[in-house]
């Protein structure tokens, strides 16, 4: 029973949940190296991949923030500093989801399995970047960003050019809101030298900064559906990605930051499953 309490707890310390923001741009990934639905077989180990790589990111990244959290009023309630977990537990459950993770890219290709360790390098490292520079959520970004790359690698167990536009999309997308995330720490993290773009722009600038992003992100989901030559429905899905994204900023401003978590946890889930449904139609569609 003490087991199965701290895993419940880790689970909903790192919001297991929202897996589901990169998850469907991961199974976009997939079915376009596939040209349609992969096998059963990818299609288990690239989720219990995805699963793996996020939940071992975000609880390592607790493990490295936990004095930052314990001096953050916002964060201070978190199961680590809070007490409720040890870092021993925390530490075996991120180890454990990077052997996972590992097995499931050697369940997928022999390519898969010998970048493994470097996917990992990157999903782990984030968690120092807001240590020394502004751009930490561009690093989140790209964190995210790979996994519609990893996914192609993962079925076809080699890398086109041309899903690396997805991955800059994504990159944008995340580091977009996030910066709106940052927001709401600006004050600690001026006051605790934690380097964002709220801290060194303000959170006015950084809600354009943040808009900007969105911006580019749509730039290259436009040149990802033309490179891979897409029909009307993908293109009606960059419109709905345009559309919800408007929405989610008109949710926050300035001097109103009451409304962020529907921003941030509830918009970004439908808009990445919004774009992989109408970009999945568009694949099984053109078959």
């Amino acid at each position: 029973m003490p087991f199965l309490h701290s895993l419940k707890t880790t689970l909903e310390m790192i919001k297991w949940e929202h897996s589901i923001f990169a998850l469907p741009f991961a199974l976009c990934g997939a079915m376009l190296a596939a040209r349609g639905i992969p096998s059963a077989h990818q299609l288990i180990w690239i989720v219990v991949a995805m699963v793996a790589a996020r939940s071992a990111a975000m609880a390592f990244n607790r493990l490295a923030d936990v004095s930052i959290d314990g001096a953050n009023p916002r964060t201070k309630m978190r199961a680590l500093p809070a007490g409720l977990l040890s870092s021993s537990f925390v530490t075996t459950f991120v180890l454990v989801s990077c052997g996972l993770f590992i097995l499931s890219a050697w369940e997928l290709n022999r390519l898969s399995f010998y970048l493994s360790p470097l996917a990992l390098a990157v999903l782990l490292s984030y968690s120092y970047s807001k240590r020394f520079t502004r751009w930490s959520h561009l690093v989140l970004g790209f964190a995210l960003g790979i996994a519609p790359a990893a996914a192609w690698i993962a079925v076809r167990g080699s890398l086109d050019p041309r899903i690396l536009l997805l991955t800059a999309a994504v990159t944008f997308w995340v580091g977009g809101f996030d910066v709106l995330y940052a927001c709401q720490d600006y004050d600690f993290d001026l006051s605790a030298g934690l380097h964002s773009i709220p801290r060194y722009c303000g959170i006015k600038y950084s809600l354009w900064i943040a808009r900007f992003f969105h911006l580019v992100m749509l730039g290259f989901l436009v040149a990802f559906v033309w490179a891979f030559s897409m029909g009307v429905l993908a293109i009606a899905g960059v419109v709905a990605v345009l559309m919800l994204l408007i929405y989610e900023h008109s949710l926050v401003g300035a001097n109103d930051l009451s409304k962020l978590n529907a921003a941030f946890f509830t918009m970004n889930g439908v808009i990445s499953v919004v774009f992989f449904f109408f970009i999945a139609g568009d694949l099984l569609l053109r078959r």
